[in-house]
């Protein structure tokens, strides 16, 4: 049956259902939709809300899923994962820019003094397991990947979308295991980093560490991103501020001692210093996990002045909150062991260690830019995974990542507001439209709401996708735009 005729059945299929009853639950399903503003993957609810007066005990308004078409109420999925829901990804990367924006140009609880303070825009890379083809230079300028090394070689300019960077130049001899426990300790490096950095900080200022803590406050806001070489590296914002002994909560300026190079100084030897060690293996020993040499540091200049602005940086930060490992040729979704087929287990060759692919039962369905490098990293995180010393870095779970477990968006409690309290002001903010809407007083405390909601499902109907999708077009989420224009162009 040609594709055109099962399309065209499928929607006559969901309109004959929607208005099964009534023309007007196919006016409401489309509604619903509507509210949705480009949401995939829909939630489905069942329940009621009643708002009640506490005064009186009257029922102001009751509402039940009931009256919806199919008995669901339809809300956003608000999954992050550009690749998962374009729209409510977007509506996530904006709260992530103002988050970043605070921490830099004031405002959400943060005082506009913190434009004045010390702080620089880090990147910490992984190390290097193998030598991998290499794209254009940081100036966009081709350059030999590898004319010769260990026996290898490429005399190719690759250009940057060559799907050959970040892939090895020999599998056979990449440290596969290496990578996987680097990308598995990745989040605890990052803490030790930061333990490390107070430590610098106050020894360069000639201070003891509990002296700085009292002085000085290190906040900071970072994103994990994934390269191409299916490792992450951390991007961070590092800001210096001062405290005071009564009130340690407040963020003040940072002492006149507390410079950008003496910041600088210290994120460098931290760096350089911070080690972690996997479990202990009879197999593979024990693995002391570094950071890359690889270290750019860049000190955010006043705003809209200079190349590492605050528009910028935030923007920067909230556009790769949004990603995850699908840009280094992997999975956006967890793998489960009823989607394999086989895995064959980590073996010890005369050139090293390395890990066979495992096998899909359905290969057909993998995505069409997975790569055999990222295929591999699977399949040592499942080999390891079955190790009884590695058990406490849950592999196989987290083998769709390659290994990587951490929050994708972190940020230390005192560098701004929080995620959490950008969704409670748009969720007051939609309680109170609401009331207006029902002519009811918008700042009424007497007003209980009484609801009982339980999950139905997730995601539309192979038919509902289609009609979903026309009425979706072009649609963007409501949430209005960062505050400075020129940062929200920065970020998309």
């Amino acid at each position: 049956m040609p594709a055109a005729t099962t399309t065209g059945e499928l929607v006559v299929r969901v309109l004959r259902d929607l208005a099964r009853h009534s023309p007007a639950d196919l006016e409401r399903w489309q509604q619903q939709v509507r509210s949705l503003g480009g949401c995939r993957e829909p939630i489905r609810l069942t329940g009621s809300r009643l708002l009640v007066d506490q005064t009186t005990g009257e029922v102001l308004h009751a509402y039940s899923t009931e009256v919806e078409p199919h008995g669901h109420l339809l809300i956003r999925c608000g999954n992050r994962r550009e690749t998962r829901c374009p729209a409510c990804s977007t509506v996530y990367r904006r709260d992530a820019f103002h988050l970043v924006w605070a921490g830099l140009a004031g405002g959400k609880t943060v005082p506009d003094t913190v434009q004045t303070h010390p702080r620089v825009f880090a990147t910490l890379t992984a190390p290097s397991f193998g030598p991998v083809h290499l794209g254009p230079d940081k100036a966009g300028r081709l350059r030999v990947c590898h004319p010769a090394r260990k026996g290898l070689a490429c005399w190719r300019k690759h250009k940057a979308d060559d799907p050959l960077i970040g892939q090895p130049l020999d599998p056979r001899t990449y440290d596969y295991v290496g990578a996987v426990l680097w990308n598995a300790h990745a989040g605890k490096l990052w803490d030790r980093f930061m333990t490390y950095l107070r430590r610098e900080l106050a020894k360069a200022a000639g201070l003891t560490l509990a002296e700085f803590t009292r002085r000085c406050r290190v906040a900071y806001a970072k994103v994990a991103e994934f390269q191409r070489r299916g490792l992450v590296h951390f991007h961070a914002v590092i800001r210096l501020d001062g405290r005071h002994p009564d009130d340690p909560e407040a963020i003040l300026p940072a002492p006149a001692w507390a410079t950008v190079a003496l910041l600088e100084q210290a994120i460098r030897a931290a760096a350089a210093r911070v080690e972690v060690s996997s479990p202990y293996s009879e197999t593979f020993g024990v693995r002391r996990l570094r950071f890359g040499e690889q270290l750019d540091i860049r000190p955010i200049t006043a705003l809209g002045s200079g190349d590492i602005t605050p528009e910028r940086v935030a923007g920067y930060v909230a556009k790769y909150a949004t990603k995850a490992a699908e840009a280094a040729g992997t999975l956006d979704r967890p793998i489960q062991a009823r989607h394999l087929h086989r895995v064959t287990a980590i073996e010890r060759t005369p050139d090293g260690i390395t890990a066979r692919v495992l096998e899909f039962i359905d290969p057909d369905r993998l995505p069409p830019g997975i790569t055999d490098h990222a295929l591999r990293m699977i399949a040592t995180c499942w080999a390891l995974g079955d190790r009884p010393e590695y058990a406490d870095l849950h592999l196989k779970r987290w083998a769709h990542m390659l290994g990587f477990r951490g929050h994708f968006l972190t940020k230390a409690r005192r560098y701004s507001t929080t995620l959490g309290a950008l969704r409670a002001a748009r969720i007051e903010h939609r309680e109170q439209q609401t009331r207006e809407r029902l002519g009811l007083p918008a700042e009424d405390e007497s007003i209980l709401v009484v609801a009982h909601w339980s999950f139905a499902g997730q995601g539309f109907t192979p038919g509902e996708s289609i009609l979903a999708a026309a009425l979706a077009g072009d649609h963007t989420p409501t949430q209005p735009d960062p505050s400075p224009q020129e940062g929200e162009r920065a970020c998309a």
